[in-house]
């Protein structure tokens, strides 16, 4: 299956359809009088539904198993067409349009299986997703495309050569898939005045974006959060809790970083960790989303 273990869960729903056609009045008439000799055609193709949907990874191999939130199953009955209508919701990590569609087809097979010994002319058509949300690609174009970042590495051992940066460069990959320009890169000692004057720099640069990965731990030299703060004109905790509850769902020490996230005027300012993965896993957990603030911060420019 694919790997999803870097999303986070949002919302999802999908609604797909199925279109059972009849051959005659009469059958249409049974349905609703509940005179079809196997039962109750509308409720009985529910619950076959309803298996459906709950057993739709057990026979698609590459479908996840997720929790079902929701299913909802309607019928709308036009003339000699009964259009099956399977609604799915879910709180996670991929989509429900596959379980949304799986449900409507085994409705609609199971309204076949039952009217077949009354007619024979009926028929399954149009199995379709109508409509699916949630998700990033939801969000994805409604983001500016004008945006500039800086990318500040804080540490002591990489600044003197002792160690190859991976963050920062993680930083960097993920900001130019969100069609971010980056403005520059540097690497810079863990020192409170360095990184304040980094700051000062970027942000009369114009830079939209300005991101120090390193120092936000609790040794003695993790300074990055102390020099930054004072900085800021307002902090934003809702990104900090979401980049930690992300981590924190990967590795248990995640709940020790002390990621500091706000702006400076119209530039975001953020402090990320300096480990590979923490920096990596923590540009997945608000990116591209956290490029919202900037309709906030600058109107609603698209291009």
């Amino acid at each position: 299956m694919v790997d999803i273990t870097h999303k986070a869960s949002t919302l999802r729903i999908a609604t797909a359809q199925a279109i059972v056609k009849v051959s005659r009045p009469e059958t249409i008439a049974a349905i609703q009088n509940g005179t079809v000799p196997k039962g109750d055609v509308f409720a009985m193709s529910k619950a076959a539904g309803l298996l459906g949907v709950k057993k739709t990874p057990d026979l698609l191999p590459d479908c996840h198993p997720l929790p079902i939130e929701y299913t909802g199953i309607e019928y709308e009955i036009k003339g000699l067409e009964i259009a099956v209508l399977v609604t799915i919701k879910t709180i996670y990590k991929t989509g429900v349009e596959v379980e949304a569609m799986h449900g409507a087809s085994v409705v609609a097979l199971n309204m076949y299986d039952m009217l077949k010994p009354i007619d024979k002319g009926v028929e399954i058509h149009h199995i379709k997703l109508l409509k699916k949300k949630g998700g990033k690609s939801d969000y994805k174009d409604k983001f500016r495309r004008d945006l500039k970042a800086a990318v500040i590495v804080c540490s002591d051992s990489i600044s003197e050569g002792k160690k190859e940066d991976k963050a920062g460069k993680a930083i960097i990959t993920k900001l130019e898939k969100c069609e971010v320009e980056i403005l520059d890169y540097s690497i810079i000692p863990d020192e409170v005045e360095t990184i304040r004057e980094k700051t000062k720099q970027y942000h009369e640069q114009a830079a939209d974006l300005i991101i120090f990965t390193g120092g936000t731990g609790l040794s003695k030299r993790d300074v990055t959060p102390e020099a930054l703060k004072p900085l800021l004109d307002r902090t934003i905790p809702g990104v900090e809790e979401a980049i930690r509850k992300y981590g924190q769902d990967r590795m248990p020490y995640a709940m020790l970083s002390r990621s500091v996230v706000g702006t400076i005027k119209n530039t975001l300012v953020m402090a990320l960790p300096g480990s590979t993965n923490g920096a990596r896993e923590s540009m997945d957990a608000i990116f591209p989303e956290i490029l919202h603030v900037f309709r906030i911060l600058k109107g609603a420019r698209h291009d």
